[in-house]
């Protein structure tokens, strides 16, 4: 059997052994699970994306619009606030 040594975080490792500990596994077992699951999917058994929001468009985005409200540009009262 091979030995597969890995750096991680030391919070995110105690993290993850809580997780583990909860579910009965330890890191060992934990990593074999998820190795057999690459090996049956042919791949990283989940999926992988970066959130649309972070993007570098959406920041600029919302920093032209919070820059035109700040400046009392193209605001508008929402149909649910109640104007006097």
């Amino acid at each position: 059997m091979a030995n597969v040594n890995i750096r991680i975080d030391d919070a995110i490792k105690k993290q993850v052994e809580a997780i583990f500990s909860e579910l009965g596994l330890s890191m060992s077992a934990a990593t074999n699970i998820f190795y057999r699951q690459v090996i049956r999917t042919g791949g990283v058994p989940f999926e992988l994306k970066i959130d649309p929001f972070w993007s570098e468009e959406n920041q600029a985005h919302l920093r032209r619009v919070t820059a035109d409200m700040d400046a009392g540009h193209n605001v508008s009262e929402h149909e649910l606030i109640e104007v006097d």
